[in-house]
C-alpha cells in the first residue's frame, strides 16, 4: 500500500518565517500546498487536482500577501473575502488554509469523509465564505457581499475566482451587467483561465471568444496576466485597488495541473489523446508516487539553493477499518452478515449500459439527437458522440440554454435526449423544462448522478429533489432502472413507447451489487417486480444503491426470522393502482425506501393512489417512509448512508422498530 505523507504546519511556519524574498518564498509554499493537495485527494480517493493546481499561485498570494483576513479575523465585518465560484479547486484552498493554521491536520486528512471536509466548499467549514460547486453563481453572490459592505460602510474587498468553462453559464453575464450598473467597485473577479474543462479544451467544448473585449464591453476594468507569475499577480492586484468606479476582472492565464509535469495540460492532453485525465478523481499509486516525488524534489532543490534545510514529511496514518454497526443495540452481527456489509462494489454500471443503449438505438432512429453539458465522459454519451457526431450537440456548461434548444429541436420533429447531472439539470433549468412540457412535445431528460451517493462531492452534487420537480409536470414519466439490463429496457421504452416526456434517473458509479432480476423479466408500465419473498412486511425501493441496502436489510432480517418482501419499482410517478393493491394485499406494514428527500417522491405517489382507492387499503395498513432527511451528509457511501440511517443494518433496525409499534 502506498504511504501518504503530509508536509506539517510547522514546516510552513519555518519557510514563512525565513528571510528569503517573498517571491521565492511563496513559490515554495505554493508547491508545498500542491503536495498536500495531492496527498488529500489521494487519501480521499477522489477530488479535483487539475484546477486546484492551476489556481494555487493566485490563492497562495491572496492569503499570504494580499488579504487582511488573518490580521483582522474571519469574524470581522471589515475582512477581505475570497471564495471560489467553481468550487472544484477547494482541495487546494483547504491545503492553503492548513498551511496558515486555519484548518487543523485532522480536517485536512479527512477530505470527503463524514465530519471532515466537503468535496466542494461548504459554510460548515471554518474559513469558507460561500457554498459553491454549482457553477455560475459566484459573481452574483460576491456582488451581494460587496454591496452589503458598502451599505454597512464596512471595509474589505471581495475576491471571486471563476473557472474559464464556467463562463458558459448565463448568470455570469447577468452579473456583469448589474455589477457595473450598481457601481460595485469593491469586487474583483479572477478568471482561472487554464484552457481546459472537464476533459477537453474550452475551445472544443464552447469557445469563449475574446473574453477581454466582452468584459470591457460590459464596462468592467480588465487586466490579463500570467497567473503563475507573482510579480504580475502583485501588480494586477495593486492596480485594481486603485479602481474606484467599477468592478474589476483579472484574466489569469494558467496551466491546468501546474506543478506536476505529466498533469500539466499540454502534456496530459497529448498523453490522453485529446482528453485531460486529471480533472477529477485520485491518481493511481504509480502516478501519485511519481507526482509527489516530483513536487518534493522541486521544493527541496529550491530550499537548498536558498540555504534552507529540506522539508520534513509526516506519514498520514491509514484509515482504520471500522467494524460494521450492530443491527440491534449491542448485539453483534453474524460473520455472514458482516461479510455482506463489507462486500466490495461490482463493475455493474447503469450509466455505461445507458451509453451503449443510445448507440444501438441511434443506429435505427435517425431522429435522435443527444445534447450534453460538458459531461459526456461522466454521462457515458461519448460513444454516441463518436458514432454519430452530426447528431451530438455539445452545449458546454449551460443547462438552461441546452434545455431550451432541445425544445426547439423537438418542435421540429426531432427526439432530443438531454444529459447533465441531475442536480443541475432538474433544478437550474426547471423553468425551461416546464416551458418545453407545455408545448406537448417529447423530450427525454437523462438525470445522471441522481440521489445521495456518491456523497463525497457534497450537497451541490447530491440530487435529492429532482423527482418532485419532474413529478409536478402533467406530462412526464420518471423512471429509475436497477441494473444494466433494466437500463436498456428503460431506454428502449423511453424512445419507442413513451408518449410523454421522460425523466431517467441514473446513478453515476458502479452498483454495490448486481441486482438480479427474474430471467423472464419484462419492463411493464406502472409495475414493479419482487426480488425476494417475505410474509411479514413489504418494502418498495428503486435504483441500485437503495435496492442493495434494501436487500441487505432483508438478509439481516431473515437471520432474525423476519420475512421482508423487497420490490424493485422503477416507475416513480406512474404506478398501476390495481397492481399496487394486489401486491400489498397480504401485508399490514408497507415500507418505501427513497433515494430522495421525503417530499414529492415515490411515497407521496403511492399514498395518493391508495388514498383514492374505493377499497380503502390504508384503513388496515400502515405505510412508513425512509428518505434522506435534512441536508445530505458528505462522506464515503457507507458513512452517508449510515448517517441518514439508510444503510442495510440501520434499515433492518428501523423495520423491526416499526414492527413493534
Amino acid at each position: 500500500m502506498t504511504t501518504i505523507k503530509l508536509i506539517p504546519y510547522q514546516e510552513f511556519q519555518r519557510i514563512h518565517n525565513s528571510q528569503i524574498d517573498k517571491y521565492n518564498k511563496l513559490a515554495i509554499i505554493a508547491n508545498m500546498n500542491r503536495a498536500n493537495t495531492l496527498a488529500e485527494v489521494k487519501r480521499a480517493g477522489s477530488g479535483h487536482l487539475g484546477s486546484s493546481f492551476s489556481a494555487m499561485d493566485i490563492v497562495t498570494w491572496l492569503y499570504y500577501e494580499e488579504m487582511n483576513t488573518l490580521k483582522v479575523g474571519f469574524d470581522s465585518p471589515d475582512r477581505d473575502i475570497y471564495f471560489s465560484s467553481k468550487g472544484h479547486d477547494v482541495p487546494g484552498l483547504y491545503a492553503t488554509m492548513y498551511s496558515l493554521g486555519i484548518l487543523p491536520e485532522e480536517k485536512i486528512i479527512s477530505l470527503r469523509r463524514l465530519g471532515g471536509l466537503d468535496g466542494h466548499p461548504d459554510l460548515n467549514i471554518p474559513g469558507i465564505e460561500a457554498n459553491s460547486g454549482s457553477l455560475g453563481m459566484g459573481i452574483s453572490k460576491g456582488r451581494g457581499m460587496a454591496w452589503a459592505k458598502k451599505h454597512f460602510r464596512h471595509a474589505g474587498h471581495v475576491y471571486v475566482l471563476t473557472g474559464d468553462g464556467e463562463w458558459q453559464e448565463g448568470q455570469n453575464y447577468e452579473a456583469l451587467q448589474s455589477a457595473v450598473q450598481q457601481k460595485i467597485d469593491n469586487l474583483t473577479v479572477i478568471v482561472d483561465d487554464n484552457k481546459v474543462q472537464s476533459d477537453k479544451l474550452v475551445d472544443e467544448i464552447m469557445s469563449l471568444g475574446d473574453i477581454e473585449a466582452k468584459y470591457r464591453a460590459f464596462g468592467w476594468h480588465v487586466q490579463r496576466i500570467d497567473g503563475h507569475d507573482y510579480h504580475q499577480i502583485e501588480k494586477a492586484l495593486a492596480e485594481v485597488r486603485k479602481v474606484k468606479d467599477r468592478p474589476q476582472i483579472i484574466i489569469a492565464d494558467t496551466i491546468k495541473g501546474r506543478g506536476i509535469s505529466f498533469m500539466e495540460h499540454s502534456t496530459a492532453l497529448e498523453m490522453g489523446k485529446g482528453l485531460y485525465p486529471w480533472h477529477s478523481g485520485a491518481p493511481d499509486d504509480v502516478s501519485f508516487e511519481k507526482g509527489y516525488n516530483e513536487l518534493i524534489e522541486r521544493i527541496n532543490t529550491s530550499l537548498s539553493g536558498l540555504g534552507l534545510a529540506p522539508v520534513e514529511l509526516k506519514d498520514i496514518a491509514p484509515e482504520e477499518k471500522r467494524p460494521p454497526a450492530s443491527m440491534l443495540a449491542g448485539e453483534p452481527l453474524s460473520q455472514a452478515a458482516q461479510e455482506k456489509l463489507s462486500s466490495k462494489v461490482t463493475d455493474e454500471f447503469v450509466a455505461r449500459a445507458y451509453g451503449q443503449a443510445l448507440v444501438e438505438i441511434g443506429a435505427r432512429r435517425k431522429d435522435i439527437v443527444v445534447l450534453d453539458a460538458d459531461l459526456s465522459s461522466d454521462c457515458k454519451t461519448r460513444d454516441f458522440e463518436y458514432a454519430y457526431p452530426e447528431r451530438f450537440i455539445e452545449n458546454g456548461i449551460a443547462e438552461q440554454d441546452m434545455v431550451s434548444m432541445a425544445g426547439g429541436l423537438a418542435r421540429k420533429g426531432l427526439l432530443p435526449i438531454v444529459n447533465s447531472f441531475a442536480s443541475f439539470l432538474a433544478s437550474r433549468a426547471n423553468e425551461q423544462i416546464y416551458n418545453n412540457a407545455s408545448e406537448k412535445t417529447k423530450i427525454i431528460y437523462a438525470l445522471h448522478y441522481a440521489g445521495l451517493i456518491p456523497a463525497g462531492p457534497g450537497k451541490s452534487h447530491q440530487s435529492l429533489r429532482d423527482i418532485s420537480l419532474f413529478a409536478a409536470l402533467p406530462n412526464c414519466v420518471i423512471i429509475q432502472p436497477c441494473n444494466a439490463e433494466e437500463t436498456r429496457m428503460v431506454v428502449e421504452y423511453s424512445v419507442e413507447q413513451a408518449k410523454e416526456n421522460v425523466a431517467l434517473r441514473f446513478i453515476i458509479g458502479p452498483s454495490p451489487r448486481k441486482i438480479q432480476l427474474p430471467k423472464d423479466y419484462k419492463l411493464t408500465f406502472g409495475e414493479g417486480i419482487a426480488l425476494t419473498e417475505g410474509r411479514d412486511a413489504i418494502l418498495f425501493a428503486y435504483g441500485p444503491v437503495m435496492l442493495h441496502e434494501a436487500l441487505l436489510a432483508q438478509e439481516l432480517l431473515a437471520e432474525r426470522g423476519v420475512g421482508l418482501k423487497v420490490v424493485n419499482l422503477p416507475w416513480l410517478n406512474r404506478v398501476d393502482s390495481k397492481w399496487l393493491e394486489e401486491i400489498i394485499k397480504p401485508f399490514e406494514l408497507i415500507f418505501v425506501l427513497e433515494d430522495h428527500y421525503p417530499s414529492g417522491a415515490l411515497t407521496d405517489h403511492l399514498l395518493e393512489l391508495l388514498a383514492a382507492s374505493k377499497n380503502k387499503p390504508l384503513a388496515t395498513r400502515r405505510l412508513v417512509r425512509f428518505a434522506v432527511e435534512g441536508w445530505p451528509a458528505c462522506g464515503t457511501p457507507q458513512e452517508a448512508l449510515k448517517y441518514h440511517r439508510l444503510d442495510g443494518a440501520s434499515l433492518a433496525e428501523r423495520i423491526l422498530e416499526a414492527s413493534d409499534q
